[in-house]
This record gives structure tokens, C-alpha cells and sequence, in this order.
């Protein structure tokens, strides 16, 4: 009879091996209590980067909706204001400030058009996003009708300040405006549409 219950002493001694000691476990309380907190501060962090993100577009919408703004008011009108101008857009429910510059280039009556967006006024030197476009201005009249060019590029600020509507076209008049320079644009220049 001590056979069969040496067995089964052997097999309770089996089990006691396969599971964890109180060391063990507490080794890997401590592994997941400094893990868990790197992992949220990580997602913590990739949850501000899709805001700045999406905040960043929304200033590059609001900039891209100015500039398409100058170039109608220059088409109908032949006239490019050179100066500064400020305002307030409206984009997907919130307040959007820009500034814009038109300043001659080097190249005769052609001149640099910058827009800078950020969500406050006192953000104008560190812009969420710039754009930059260039715009000829030739004194003379076709016959024939407008002409001239323009070009764009852009270029992403990096400052601290992203889906919506449009631009409105109003100015609180902030920064001096300079003379007006008419233009001259080619019939192709302006995409159908406009």
C-alpha cells in the first residue's frame, strides 16, 4: 500500500515544479509595470502627432484657399496689391489667422506672394504652415486680352499649431498695403473651372 501512495506523492511533487513562484511572479508584475507606461506615453504621443497632423492640412487648405482667392481677384481685376494683409479664415469650425506679403523678386515685375496660417494671432512668426506663390505682373495690355503667369510652390513651417470649408475674403486690414500693380496673365493661366 505505500506503493500507490508514493505515486501520488510524486505526482502532487510534478505539479508544485510546473508552477510559479512567488519570486516569478513578482519579477513579472515589475517587467509589465515599467512596460505599461512606455506604452501609453508612446500612444499619448502618437495621438498628439495625428493632431498636429491634421491640424498642419487644415492650415495648408486655409493657405491654398487664400492664394486661389488672390489669383481670382487678380484675373478679374488685374491688380495685385503689394504689401501685407492679415485676416481670419474659417475651417472646420475653427478660427484659422493668415498673413500674406507680396514683395517684388529679383526678376522684373515679378513678385513673391507668402501666406502663413496659424489657430493664434500671436503665431505670425512661427506659422503652422507658409506657402509660397510667384505671379508675374506686366504693365502692358494684350489686344487680344490678359496676359502673363504664375506659379506656386509650397512649403511646410514647422511651428507648433489640421476637415472643412473655405477660406472667407475678408481682412481686418493688419500690416500696410503698397501700391497696386496691374497684371497681365495669359488666357490659359487660369484652370477651367474659375
Amino acid at each position: 500500500m505505500s506503493g500507490p501512495v508514493k505515486s501520488h506523492q510524486s505526482a502532487g511533487t510534478q505539479m508544485r515544479a510546473s508552477g510559479f513562484t512567488l519570486v516569478e511572479v513578482m519579477v513579472a508584475l515589475a517587467i509589465v509595470a515599467i512596460a505599461l507606461p512606455a506604452l501609453l506615453m508612446s500612444l499619448y504621443q502618437q495621438m498628439d502627432d495625428t493632431a498636429y497632423l491634421r491640424d498642419k492640412t487644415m492650415a495648408h487648405m486655409v493657405a491654398a484657399n487664400k492664394l486661389a482667392e488672390i489669383r481670382l481677384v487678380v484675373a478679374s481685376t488685374r491688380v495685385l496689391t503689394a504689401g501685407k494683409d492679415g485676416g481670419l479664415a474659417t475651417m472646420a469650425d475653427r478660427d484659422w489667422h493668415w498673413w500674406v506679403e507680396t514683395k517684388p523678386t529679383e526678376a522684373d515685375r515679378f513678385f513673391r506672394i507668402e501666406i502663413r496660417v496659424a489657430l493664434e494671432e500671436d503665431q505670425q512668426e512661427q506659422p503652422l504652415y507658409t506657402l509660397t506663390g510667384f505671379m508675374s505682373s506686366d504693365l502692358e495690355m494684350d489686344s487680344e486680352g490678359l496676359n502673363g503667369s504664375g506659379a506656386d510652390t509650397e512649403s511646410g513651417g514647422d511651428s507648433d499649431v489640421e476637415a472643412g470649408g473655405g477660406a472667407d475674403s475678408g481682412s481686418d486690414g493688419a500690416g500696410e498695403v503698397g501700391s497696386k500693380i496691374p497684371l497681365e496673365i495669359p488666357p490659359g493661366s487660369i484652370p477651367d473651372g474659375f
